[in-house]
């Protein structure tokens, strides 16, 4: 579903919506207040959001996996699946499962840290463990209360933030986001803070910038592209090519985690062709992809890129000793 432009700009309808607004911010600040959350035994962090659609988990998801092993530790990542058709708990085999079985993202984390899908976040939990994890990473989640955290984190876009403030329907937040913030061990604020919505979050909780880093874009540069992809905010990515010095001569934005058929495809491919441009799209696209045409079509990766490092680094440490 594309976001409506209220959602982000505020207006009559949003305001006319903001009743129901109230109504499932409500139910989303019993859910803590009723749960009697399971707790692992071994440390569990949250990578989540405060609104619907993309924000950058993933790439957070991905550094955090990367850098526990890199600790030596053993993490397991516990994923809803979204999207996919499998029944968990159920571990992912990136060269089984595609992303009609499991999800397009778990085939992503797969790559770092064994993945663990189903709706039943202490089922998958009590697999992981089972198996030898000694430390887990949600992968969204942060609105679940069943699975006790140890330390979550809020990832903001910062090009859009909270967007009108308001919650389902009447905008793209989750719950009420003063109260989602105070669950918050800090704050990842991804993109330039053109909004200065960094010192006001700063007030409620530490706040860590960072950026989206393209692999190797100098591939790129100069180049013309033919660019798509169904993630939460497509334009980020083709700001994203433009920043890399390609020129965006054509764009197809697409629903997030579009399940893609052939049909969606060719005519891009096709274009791009007559274009005698590259046709290029996200990693988590790709995995979404009919496996003929993903040969066909460039794939730009991206990783997190922290402001400062040291402190992320020291709240992950701290919260392994606790």
């Amino acid at each position: 579903m594309k976001p409506p432009g209220f959602w982000i700009s505020d207006g009559p309808l949003g305001r006319l919506l903001h009743p129901l607004g109230l109504l499932v911010a409500g139910v989303a600040a019993l859910r803590p207040l009723l749960a009697k959350p399971f707790v692992a035994g071994v440390p569990v962090f949250c990578i989540g959001n405060i609104t619907v659609g993309g924000t950058g988990k993933t790439p957070v998801a991905l550094w955090l996996g990367r850098f526990l092993v890199a600790e030596g530790k053993n993490p397991a990542y516990l994923s809803r699946g979204y999207g996919g058709s499998a029944v968990g708990p159920l571990k992912v085999d990136p060269m089984d499962h595609d992303a009609d079985a499991v999800g397009d993202e778990p085939l992503l984390l797969a790559k770092v840290a064994p993945t663990w899908i189903g709706a039943d976040r202490i089922a998958t939990a009590k697999a992981a463990i089972a198996e030898g994890a000694d430390c887990l990473i949600l992968d969204d989640g942060f609105q679940n209360p069943s699975l006790a955290k140890t330390c979550s984190l809020v990832v903001v876009d910062a090009g859009v933030g909270f967007g009108n403030g308001r919650v389902i329907p009447a905008g793209p937040c989750r719950e009420n986001p003063e109260s989602g913030l105070k669950r918050a061990a800090a704050a990842v604020l991804i993109g330039q803070d053109s909004h200065r919505l960094g010192p006001r979050l700063a007030k409620r909780l530490p706040v860590f910038g960072a950026k989206l880093k393209p692999r190797a874009p100098e591939r790129l540069a100069g180049r013309d592209v033919v660019a798509f992809a169904g993630i939460g905010r497509p334009q980020k990515f083709f700001d994203t090519l433009s920043a890399m010095g390609a020129r965006v001569v054509r764009r197809f934005a697409f629903d997030d985690h579009h399940p893609y058929v052939a049909a969606d495809v060719q005519p891009i491919l096709d274009e791009a062709f007559a274009l005698d441009a590259v046709p290029v799209t996200t990693e988590k696209d790709a995995t979404r992809l009919p496996p003929d045409q993903r040969q066909q079509v460039d794939v730009v990766a991206v990783d997190i890129c922290w402001d400062a490092p040291q402190p992320v680094e020291d709240l992950v440490r701290a919260a392994l000793a606790t």
